[in-house]
């Protein structure tokens, strides 16, 4: 599954650190502004206790789990929009995402700011309003484009041109383009063609420091009352924390780490979490005793395009799909015993895949 969160956000509020937690690549770390220069990809795990489940019941000898790919960008500048900094590289590399990190810094400290003072909300503003320039540009330009051919009765030029007009009224009043609904589907299908930046769904991180990593702190307080009106989550997390706990080896210890600060689950747990929810996938498996499968989906996939994310072939010659709900597997304890208790539902052609699925194609 080829879709990705960027991680992004202004020089030195610990991006990298958070990267480097989330991955075992290792993007450079330091003190001074535009330290990641080229976006570096990492394919991350996603933690899932229904697949460490399953391998309790079936032993397999081996074990594949769900992975979704994180991409660190580099520090963006007030300017970027006209090329300041690594404005036009941050951009370019912005629109390949499909989803957005959004970190901000909320720690005080010795680590140089820089625009000089902590500040999440003018920090998150910045880059909006960045981004936003850069939208209002796509927007007149495809409205130059559309103009005419709407002008000339092409339908569909002229449905573009009215759902670029919603967009271009919301941008200029300072609003994100994900803020103008669509509640048609053809309507979403065109939009998507635009490629907006701001038309991105987008997931806050509040990086604190040691002491507030289980309860935030003020500055976190003030970024969640500036972002109420905008239907997106925020994880508060502690990059610095989360960097020691990576350099430990065994699970166990990371549990003790975490017990002693205080933390129930680790912030890169639930941050990898959040951006598969973010990116709109879900999990179905297999398992058996050769292997124990997490095989990732889009929310919304139907039986035989699930089959094809295995192997193109059975996708092409796809009869039918046996399913077993994953709470009725661990209740039975087995394929078998599923079968015996009648728990296995046969499914056809229109069957739309439920997070969570134990499946077997024919």
């Amino acid at each position: 599954m080829a879709l990705q969160c960027g991680i992004v956000g202004l020089p030195n509020v610990g991006k990298s650190t958070l990267f480097n937690s989330l991955s075992s690549a290792k993007a450079q770390a330091a003190n001074f502004p535009f330290c990641t220069i080229e976006p570096n990809v990492g394919v991350i795990t996603v933690p899932d206790e229904r697949l460490n489940k399953l391998v309790e019941i079936v032993n397999p000898q081996k074990i594949v789990p769900a992975t979704v790919e994180i991409v660190d960008i580099a520090g963006l500048v007030k300017g970027a929009s006209r090329g300041e900094g690594l404005g036009n590289k941050f951009l370019a590399n912005i629109r390949e995402t499909d989803a957005i990190i959004h970190v901000v810094r909320c720690f005080d400290g010795d680590v140089t700011h820089v625009d000089g003072s902590v500040n999440p909300v003018r920090d998150k503003e910045i880059i909006d309003i960045e981004l936003q320039i850069k939208d209002l540009e796509t927007v007149e330009a495809r409205i130059n484009k559309v103009v005419k051919q709407a002008q000339t009765g092409d339908k569909t030029a002229k449905r573009a041109y009215d759902i670029l007009q919603k967009y271009r009224e919301a941008l200029v009043q300072g609003k994100s383009a994900r803020t103008v609904w669509l509640d048609n589907r053809e309507d979403r299908k065109i939009a998507a063609e635009f490629f907006l930046l701001t038309d991105k769904p987008v997931l806050y991180v509040c990086n604190v420091d040691e002491a507030s990593a289980v309860n935030g702190n003020a500055h976190v307080e003030r970024f969640r009352e500036a972002v109420a009106s905008e239907d997106a989550e925020i994880l508060v997390i502690a990059a610095k924390i989360e960097s020691e706990i990576a350099e430990l080896d065994s699970y166990e210890e990371r549990q003790m780490f975490l017990a002693e600060t205080g933390l129930e689950e680790s912030g890169v747990s639930r941050l990898i979490k959040a951006a598969y929810k973010l990116l709109g996938l879900e999990t179905y498996f297999t398992a058996g005793p050769k292997e124990a499968h997490a095989w990732t989906y889009i929310k919304g996939t139907k039986a035989p395009q699930a089959a094809g994310i295995i192997h193109s072939d059975f996708e092409k010659k796809f009869i039918r799909a046996e399913v077993i709900r994953y709470d009725d597997y661990v209740a039975c304890g087995s394929e078998a015993a599923c079968r015996d208790a009648g728990k296995i539902n046969v499914e056809g052609k229109e069957y739309v895949v439920q997070d969570g699925d134990i499946m077997h194609f024919r």
